[in-house]
């Protein structure tokens, strides 16, 4: 009966508007000094049903506008850049000769076309232009086929112009080029000196952008 009473009593004084704050001080108070813990209730930081959703949408709308601007640039950055079309029909191409070594004969792409690059020797410039070139069944002096103060550098388009073969560097009687298809033999210069072929190995437009350096096309 008394339990009742008091337990009765403890339920008017919590629910009385000036007597429920003291009782809940007391409360702590009493709590603290018995070594309890006092937990503090706080409200839940996940997000209602209705956020989420509307977070969701900006996140996703900001996406897909994100992808349809890349999506508008790829096509402008692509274009930019020259297509294997572009590089087929001519685009040119820079060559660094620094690697070169004297005496040493390299090839190169141009238009799908192979082109030799010879860093001929002072002997091989020599035989080049001590030559009776009324006798040559091509005639065209050394000069013609070098740029005036490169007389060291030979570039060639390295198809032979009998059939189209692909002839071989530092070989023949010329110390020149030779073609083993049909016998096409072609001096340093890339002058027809013997063989079926009936002209010089064609020279492609280029030029020297630094002593180091050549563009052709």
């Amino acid at each position: 009966m008394r339990r009742r009473q008091a337990a009765s009593c403890r339920g008017h004084i919590q629910s009385h508007p000036k007597w429920g704050a003291s009782f809940a001080a007391l409360a702590a108070s009493e709590a603290d000094r018995k070594g309890l813990a006092h937990v503090t209730a706080m409200s839940s930081a996940e997000p209602s049903p209705g956020h989420s959703r509307r977070d969701f949408l900006y996140i996703a709308t900001g996406a897909v506008a994100a992808v349809g601007v890349a999506g508008a640039l790829w096509p402008l950055i692509s274009q930019m850049n020259p297509d294997a079309s572009t590089i087929a029909a001519g685009a040119p191409i820079e060559v660094d000769l620094t690697p070169v070594a004297e005496g040493q004969v390299i090839k190169v792409f141009w238009r799908s076309k192979p082109i030799f690059i010879n860093h001929r020797t002072k002997k091989q410039i020599e035989d080049a232009q001590n030559v009776n070139v009324s006798k040559l069944p091509d005639p065209q002096p050394d000069s013609a086929r070098v740029k005036a103060g490169h007389d060291q550098w030979q570039v060639l388009i390295a198809i032979c112009t009998h059939l189209g073969c692909i002839p071989l560097a530092d070989q023949g009687p010329y110390d020149g080029y030779f073609c083993p298809c049909h016998g096409s033999v072609y001096d340093t210069s890339g002058r027809i000196r013997q063989g079926p072929a009936p002209l010089n190995l064609a020279l492609p437009p280029y030029e020297f952008i630094s002593d180091s350096k050549i563009r052709i096309g």
